[in-house]
């Protein structure tokens, strides 16, 4: 959006210029769009090395009026108990290039602002749908190669490795924390900057139509299926309606597009997209290993097949790796801490299903030196059948050999009657309580796995346990 005069941004959008008039389409603001360089606005991973100059258009969009910088156009999204647009007027204040809200907050903005030069007023009846039509916009005006990734569990994991892949070769901008909705997907691609050559995108779901939503802004080259798994029942229904709903990536690649999906997964045979080169990862895959000499930093099953998916779609794109691979997990993913006794925390409670349950406690039980501690909440949204996808994480920690296990919350609580005989079981109610536990339980030596869905907050217990190494 650089480039763009405050007209353009307008026809991007499909707004409502109010500020300036049609007919001036001066540069807006140009003083207000320097800023630091050392702020990251995107996972950037390459430097860009042409010339600075100056541009009428916005440097990003954001949705929050407190986290505005010069140079931002802020959108004022409707909420359900607070309307963004409210908040015009104060993000102008703060030095926004220009506001996209609602009409009657674009008429408020103009009042406060008293007309005067170097501010962009853009009206529409549907902020959040002109945001989605900007980032198709700025997508297309950059020409990168657009990566789609998907599934039940892992995809963030293999956007971050992915990007590390492509880092030393081509200008990355991915997905950052949560930014994976209809939301923060277009606000990514809204931040990626004009030397982008590839954009990750990662696609969560919470509902029918989500990912076709998703896909329809984003007009991806490369979908990526991680797997398809029991998650999202409650709104899904089947697993079958789960494989229906990621397979809308691959139904909206562009022609000529290139379909990343797990070898073997029937679920997706069938629902793969005519017109694009699949190639199927894992085991009997078209990429079944990695090349010899690519150091990635782990040795986990499901990490390496999430490889297996990256190395993919990095290939799709043009890419070889090789060498040494620099993969910045996302928090709360899987990251590894030694604390006081020697005691390893492996943090990984962003959520939890059936499917990364059981690969979190294969990778413990491949890891662990000592005693295995696992610290396990509820599954969330798995609808009827949730007591016995419960009850088989606790029979897949027996047999993997879980020492000790420590269940979080009245879902959780069904893993006990899996585990059997051959542990020590507490249950617990809530994190907080667990927290106090585990403290007491963990001995030196001891691996403690810390996992379950994000409501049930167990990222307490990981900061309990690392705060005994702090004093």
């Amino acid at each position: 959006m650089r480039e763009w005069t405050a007209r353009e941004v307008a026809r991007a959008a499909g707004a409502r210029l109010v500020q300036p008039a049609p007919d001036d389409d001066r540069s807006i603001g140009a003083a207000q769009r320097r800023r630091s360089t050392d702020r990251p606005l995107a996972t950037t991973r390459k430097a860009h090395t042409a010339p600075e100059r100056s541009a009428p258009g916005p440097l990003r969009a954001v949705i929050d009026s407190r986290a505005v910088e010069a140079g931002d156009l802020f959108v004022g999204l409707p909420g359900a108990n607070v309307d963004g647009g409210r908040f015009a007027a104060q993000a102008l204040a703060d030095g926004a290039w220009g506001v996209l809200v609602a009409p009657e907050h674009a008429e408020a903005a103009r009042c406060a602002a008293g007309g005067r030069d170097g501010v962009a007023l853009l009206a529409t009846d549907d902020p959040l749908a002109a945001l989605q039509r900007l980032a198709t916009a700025w997508r297309r005006a950059l020409g990168a190669r657009v990566i789609g990734i998907t599934g039940s569990t892992g995809k963030t994991s293999t956007k971050d490795i992915l990007a590390g892949m492509l880092a030393p070769h081509r200008v990355v901008t991915a997905t950052r924390a949560n930014y994976n909705t209809e939301i923060g997907l277009p606000l990514t691609v809204l931040e990626a900057p004009p030397a982008t050559e590839v954009l990750i995108l990662e696609m969560a779901m919470r509902g029918a139509g989500q990912i076709a939503e998703l896909a329809a802004i984003a007009q991806p080259d490369v979908g990526v299926v991680v797997n398809v798994g029991p998650v999202h029942l409650e709104q899904m229904g089947s697993i079958e309606g789960v494989a229906d709903e990621k397979s809308a990536l691959l139904a909206a690649l562009l022609p000529g597009g290139t379909a990343v999906v797990p070898a073997g997964e029937a679920l997706l045979e069938a629902r793969t997209a005519q017109g694009v080169t699949t190639v199927t990862f894992g085991p009997g895959g078209d990429v079944d290993q990695l090349p010899e000499g690519l150091e990635l930093g782990f040795a986990s099953a499901h990490m390496r097949l999430n490889a297996l998916a990256a190395l993919a779609a990095a290939r799709a794109v043009g890419v070889e790796p090789h060498g040494r691979v620099d993969v910045a997990l996302s928090a709360l993913r899987g990251q590894r801490r030694e604390v006081a006794g020697g005691v390893v925390v492996i943090d990984d409670c962003y959520n939890a299903n059936p499917m990364s349950m059981r690969a979190a406690l294969d990778d413990l039980a491949a890891t662990a030196p000592g005693r295995r501690v696992a610290v396990l909440g509820d599954m969330l949204e798995l609808g009827g059948d949730e007591a016995s996808f419960h009850r088989a994480i606790g029979r897949h920690a027996r047999e993997r050999g879980v020492g000790v296990l420590v269940t979080v919350g009245p879902l959780a609580a069904v893993m006990g009657e899996g585990l059997g005989d051959g542990a020590t079981l507490h249950a617990t109610g809530d994190a907080a309580r667990a927290a106090e536990l585990v403290r007491e339980l963990v001995e030196p030596g001891d691996t403690v796995l810390v996992k379950g869905s994000r409501g049930v907050g167990l990222e307490v217990v990981a900061r309990t346990l690392a705060g005994d190494q702090q004093g």
